[in-house]
């Protein structure tokens, strides 16, 4: 009877064990859709080429989709092409090391185009007098969470002048004013 003491001394403690971890909630599952799993977030500080604050770019996967909420201050009033750019890379002055429009199906540019539209192509930003402006976009063409973060990354700009939504490869819509790299988070 001796030898059993500890073992039924050991009972409770390993039915607690085992209790105890069958009552841990699991972790919630992410849903999978062909642009990422829902609720996948990354975000574009933008920042002007004398590196004043600009506003936020957030893109959210949500229903087999990309949608983008843009958030500008601090830049001139009027209209502004806005797309989202295959390099996750904004050096000033200029920020052509964000590449070009992102375009992984390679169709043509603009949202009135007769050949589709890049993944990162948007409608045109108006900014008010006070220098703010928002938009929000589902984007289309392709766009998938993964391309968005690929190895290289990806940038979103913001252009001087309004996009014609038309002309290939960039909508004729000038320099760039401000640009962020998109982070995952």
């Amino acid at each position: 009877m001796r030898s059993f003491l500890p073992l039924i001394a050991a009972a409770p403690l390993a039915l607690m064990a085992c209790s105890e971890s069958a009552e841990q909630p699991a972790a919630p599952e992410m849903e999978e859709s062909s642009a990422g799993a829902t609720g996948e977030q990354a975000v574009a500080a933008l920042q002007t080429a004398e590196g004043q604050p600009a506003g936020t770019a957030t893109a959210t996967v949500s229903d087999d989709a990309i949608k983008l909420v843009l958030a500008v201050q601090n830049l001139p009033a009027g209209e502004h092409g806005v797309h989202v750019h295959m390099v996750g890379a904004c050096d000033a002055p200029d920020f052509t090391t964000a590449g070009s429009h992102w375009n992984p199906t390679e169709q043509t540019h603009g949202l009135e185009g007769s050949g589709g539209q890049h993944a990162g192509d948007m409608p045109n930003l108006q900014v008010n007098e006070q220098g703010t402006g928002t938009l929000e976009y589902t984007l289309q063409g392709g766009a998938t969470f993964a391309g968005l973060m690929d190895s290289d990354g990806s940038a979103f700009v913001v252009h001087a002048n309004a996009d014609d939504q038309r002309t290939d490869p960039s909508g004729e819509s000038g320099g760039r004013i401000a640009c962020g790299v998109f982070t995952a988070g």
